[in-house]
């Protein structure tokens, strides 16, 4: 049986797809696991052992479809749901189920504050889309795998070899912490710190830097996504936004600290079977959830989901396997 998922974006997203892909490869006989996406997210399924092809979405969508024609699909398992997919599936004209994205649901949420959303997270909502194929969650979390071999010497100065990492990045400016309240937390945090982000956190991790303590390492902008990776593997423990490296520290169930501001967990989108979470968020705000995915300034202007946050609540949470 050969099998085309579908998801294009982003890091956190396609991160969390990968049950779905494992799944389908050990519970289904002979089965050959195709994956569409767009090229700047290769890195994170080329290396997958569960994904048999990896097709990307790169030049015209026709181009795409055409490339994907000559597979001859049995089943199109749609986990983005969106008009370009929709269009794939049309002209594949393939057996496809689609995930329910609940818009209506978060709609009524964002809009009016009714939160009819099942308590689920998305993970198993994925896996809901493949039950017809007598798939089943088989409990092992999320996956992420390297395309080689990493020696962390080689990554960090050697005074933050035992370190917690801090993700100041998130795609949304109403996701992240001020730069103010990063200051704060690591002023709390006794442990190395090292900042990490892309390159457009980078200006952001230097104001950090020198206005905290001597042992802030600024690495936004100096890593590729798996070297980023590589270090939240290994930090003692993360913390982290509502974005990608949160759902990767999650695949090597590593403690935990996320932070919420316009959007809350009851998304479906918190670090999913981790042994080890804390979560912050400003509870009681009338204005929350402002969006389902993010602002680049708050609509109200005072950010009172971020500037409120209690930094001094955050706690070191047991590191006795690190």
């Amino acid at each position: 049986m050969k099998i085309l998922i579908i998801r294009f974006s982003s890091i956190g997203d396609i991160v969390l797809t990968t049950p779905v892909i494992r799944c389908l490869k050990q519970q289904i006989d002979g089965a050959e696991i195709h994956y569409l996406t767009k090229k700047s997210f290769a890195s994170i399924l080329d290396s997958n052992p569960y994904v048999d092809k990896l097709h990307l979405l790169s030049g015209t969508l026709s181009t795409t479809i055409k490339e994907l024609e000559a597979e001859n699909f049995d089943y199109i398992i749609d986990l983005h749901n969106n008009l370009r997919t929709r269009l794939i599936k049309l002209q594949l004209d393939v057996k496809a189920r689609s995930f329910d994205k609940l818009n209506l649901k978060k709609f009524l949420l964002v809009n009016f504050k009714v939160n009819i959303l099942p308590v689920k997270h998305i993970v198993d909502r994925y896996l809901d889309t493949v039950a017809f194929l007598d798939v089943k969650n088989d409990g092992q979390g999320l996956d992420y795998f390297f395309s080689g071999q990493h020696e962390l010497e080689s990554l960090l100065p050697d005074t933050h070899q035992k370190y917690i990492g801090l993700v100041i990045g998130a795609q949304h400016a109403t996701k992240r912490l001020p730069v103010h309240k990063l200051i704060e937390i690591c002023k709390t945090l006794s442990q190395p710190v090292v900042l990490l982000g892309g390159k457009e956190d980078a200006a952001r991790g230097e104001e950090i830097r020198q206005g905290s303590p001597h042992n802030v390492f600024n690495g936004c902008g100096k890593y590729s996504l798996e070297q980023s990776a590589v270090l939240v593997k290994n930090a003692q423990q993360i913390i982290s936004h509502d974005t990608g490296l949160m759902h990767i520290a999650a695949a090597f169930d590593k403690p935990i600290i996320s932070v919420w501001g316009n959007t809350v967990p009851e998304f479906g989108m918190y670090p999913y079977k981790v042994s080890r979470h804390q979560m912050l968020e400003v509870k009681g705000l009338k204005c929350r959830p402002c969006s389902k995915i993010g602002y680049e300034k708050c609509p109200l202007g005072h950010f009172k989901c971020m500037n409120e946050q209690r930094t001094d609540s955050i706690t070191i949470i047991d590191r006795s396997d690190n």
